[in-house]
């Protein structure tokens, strides 16, 4: 079991003839318990630092965790939209072949619409695409703020162990 300061104050020494001075190992133990309070102390700060900073971690963990996902939507939404407009022109196509002049007229006025809501789509498509990159941007440029490299700098780190591995200056 760890030392206390309060067990260091109250040790008692036997005495010897012509022992140790009194005066001289009671100021060495004074200062050996203001040192320990101290380390003590700096410890429960250093302990409430790790805690708050693995709060962080946390919390960005959620964040990369939210927007991989909105990620995989904005793809498979892609996807859908694409594979849908394929669909309706291939449709729009086949209808054309079958019904011949009238038909292919009403297939080009559907197939001009179609290509301009697949403009459309596209442009709104290129739109969400580069709100979605500036978001991201905007994420990383937060990750790679200054403050994190203070936070993990070797000064701030020195002499504890973070995850099994001791670090030293």
């Amino acid at each position: 079991m760890p030392l206390t300061p309060l067990d260091i104050h109250n040790k008692e020494f036997t005495r010897g003839f012509r022992g140790y001075s009194e005066d001289e190992v009671n100021d060495f133990l004074d200062q050996v318990i203001k040192d320990y309070e101290a380390v003590i102390r700096e410890k429960k700060d250093l302990e409430e630092t790790v805690s708050k900073l693995e709060e962080k971690i946390s919390y960005f963990k959620n964040i990369e965790e939210t927007l991989n996902k909105s990620i995989l939507i904005a793809q498979e939404t892609g996807e859908e939209v694409k594979r849908t407009a394929n669909k309706e022109a291939r449709l729009i196509v086949k209808e054309a072949e079958k019904n011949a002049d009238r038909i292919i007229n009403e297939s080009l006025s559907k197939s001009r619409k179609i290509s301009m809501e697949i403009d459309e789509l596209k442009k709104q498509s290129s739109v969400y695409r580069t709100r979605f990159r500036m978001l991201i941007e905007a994420q990383l440029e937060m990750l790679k703020n200054d403050d994190w490299d203070s936070l993990n700098a070797p000064e701030n780190l020195e002499g504890y162990e973070l995850q099994g591995v001791k670090t030293e200056a």
